[in-house]
Parts: structure tokens; C-alpha cells; sequence
């Protein structure tokens, strides 16, 4: 049974199909390309009108149309341990800001930390617009927040204001994840926590290729390295189609010698009346057994 994102109140994914998919985001309705969904709509006529939708270009990428004018971003909510709060806002590569499947990864991250009775720090790679950064901050975490794209790290920003955190232990850094690793071990920082969702692909700011399947092992030993003597908990979250939850959790259990409890699975959301459910990537969850 996959982990499921199935706690949204402000969210759905009404249905999907012929490589498409219609969400729920607040009040609007939104269409995007889905990849995974190689069926065919069960009735498309059927389907209510999207106040936007991602149309893919046959050149690659694609634009953003819509039905009426929309707000540049508006807010959904998520009634985690505590109620989280994103802004939604449609942007290039058919993206929202906002990943909702890994809202089952926020709850597990709050439980552990609330559940640790100790001051925790974690180590945020790759970071996005910081979904799991505002999880464990809003647990009274401090966090160091890392992604290469200045705009997506100053959207985090507007997120964590949303969720009244400005004034919580948040590092907001814009640099290349894997050389902050690697100058972090020589300042020698340590975190209770690391979460990590790298890419598949992709080139860094000097022309580097990056490879998920050639980068994998050697970041996850750099990181490891940063933990500190008594670590809480690792989460690698990644979206590569061929790279499964045991190959990623085979990784982890290596690289930390086979000691904790490690958990590894695909994750996804349900699909209408919740009959069926859309995977959406997979992830490797390590944590202390003591």
C-alpha cells in the first residue's frame, strides 16, 4: 500500500487521465500534463471546465491558459499536527509551487520532531518553494533551507511569512546543494535531520551534469556525513521514473550501516472518491530506533 496524501481539505485531485489531470486548488480548478496517467479519461465530456490549464508544446515545455483572470497566487491550507499554509501560484514547466503528495511526508517529519522532546536541526536539500521546511519550522525546528534558484528560495520565504515563522531559526541559502554539502563537512556542521529531493536532471551553475543515478551514492555519503552524534531522522524523496523506493532505500541502508528503522515506498494521492490512487514518486525514510 503506497503513502498516501489522502488528509487535504483544500485539495483534490478530482480525477486523471490521458495524460492529463484535474486538481482542486481551493477554489479553482486547474488541468495539467500527469505522465502516469496512461489510461484514458473515463468521460471527458464529463469533466467540469479547469479555470486554467497547462498546454504542452510540441517543442518542449508549454504555457499556461485560462478561462477568466485568476490571482497571481492564492493560499490552500493543510490540516497537518498543526494547519499548514501555501501559496498556489500556476507557474512555467506546468508547476504550482506546492507538491501535495508530500504532505504524508510532512506528517511523519512533525511527529518525529514533536515526539523528540529535544531541540532538533535539519538540513533541507533541494528545497523547493519549502513545504517540508514550514512542516519542521512550524515544530519549532530550526532549519537551513538550500536551493539553486534564487526565485523559488524567495517564494519559501513568502511561505513561511504566511505561516508566521519569520522570526524562527530559518537559514534561507541559494546555492548549489551538493558543494553547500561539501563546504558544510569542512566548516563542520552537524543536523539531527536531512531531507533531500534532488532532481533526476539537470546542469549546474558552471555547466556540470547532473545524473540522479551517477550523483546519488556520493551525496547521500557526503550528507550522512553532517549528521550529528545522535541524528533523527533522513528523508530522500525522489521523482526519477526507474529509480524505485528499493533502490533508494538500499542506498540509505548502506551508507547508514544498517542501524535505525528504514521504511521505503512509493508516494501518491488518491484519485477522486479515493477508489483508485496516483503515484507520484517515491521515498526512503530513516529513523533513530532508539
Amino acid at each position: 500500500m503506497i503513502w498516501l496524501s489522502d488528509q487535504w481539505k483544500e485539495y483534490k485531485l478530482l480525477d486523471c487521465g490521458s495524460g492529463e489531470k484535474l486538481e482542486q486548488w481551493g477554489r479553482f480548478l486547474l488541468r495539467r500534463p500527469e505522465p502516469q496517467a496512461i489510461w484514458p479519461w473515463p468521460d471527458e465530456d464529463a469533466l467540469p471546465q479547469p479555470d486554467g490549464t497547462y498546454n504542452r508544446s510540441m517543442q518542449g515545455g508549454g504555457h499556461w491558459s485560462f478561462t477568466h483572470q485568476l490571482p497571481l497566487q492564492w493560499i490552500v491550507s493543510y490540516p497537518g499536527i498543526v494547519p499548514l499554509r501555501f501559496y498556489v501560484k500556476p507557474m512555467g514547466f506546468k508547476h504550482t509551487g506546492l507538491f501535495p503528495e508530500q504532505a504524508t511526508n510532512w506528517d511523519w517529519m512533525m511527529r518525529l520532531i514533536q515526539n523528540a522532546n529535544r531541540p532538533i536541526s535539519v538540513l533541507n536539500l533541494f528545497a523547493y518553494t519549502g513545504g517540508a521546511t514550514i512542516a519542521c519550522a512550524t515544530m519549532k525546528a530550526s532549519v537551513c533551507h538550500v536551493d539553486a534558484a534564487k526565485g523559488i528560495v524567495s517564494q519559501a520565504k513568502e511561505n513561511a511569512a504566511l505561516n508566521q515563522l519569520e522570526n524562527r531559526p530559518i537559514r534561507w541559502i541559494v546555492d548549489d546543494c551538493v558543494k553547500f554539502v561539501q563546504r558544510e563537512i569542512r566548516r563542520g556542521r552537524h543536523y539531527d535531520a536531512i531531507i533531500m529531493d534532488p532532481p533526476s536532471y539537470g546542469r549546474g551553475p558552471s555547466g556540470e551534469m547532473w545524473q540522479l543515478e551517477d550523483q546519488l551514492w556520493a551525496l547521500v555519503k557526503d550528507s550522512i556525513t553532517l549528521l550529528s552524534p545522535r541524528p533523527l531522522f533522513i528523508l530522500i524523496n525522489t521523482y526519477t521514473t526507474g529509480i524505485s523506493p528499493h533502490i533508494v532505500g538500499t542506498v540509505l541502508d548502506k551508507l547508514m550501516g544498517g542501524r535505525g528503522k528504514l521504511s521505503v515506498n512509493e508516494i501518491g494521492l488518491p484519485i477522486g472518491d479515493g477508489k483508485y490512487a496516483l503515484t507520484c514518486g517515491c521515498s526512503a525514510r530513516w529513523e533513530a530506533n532508539f
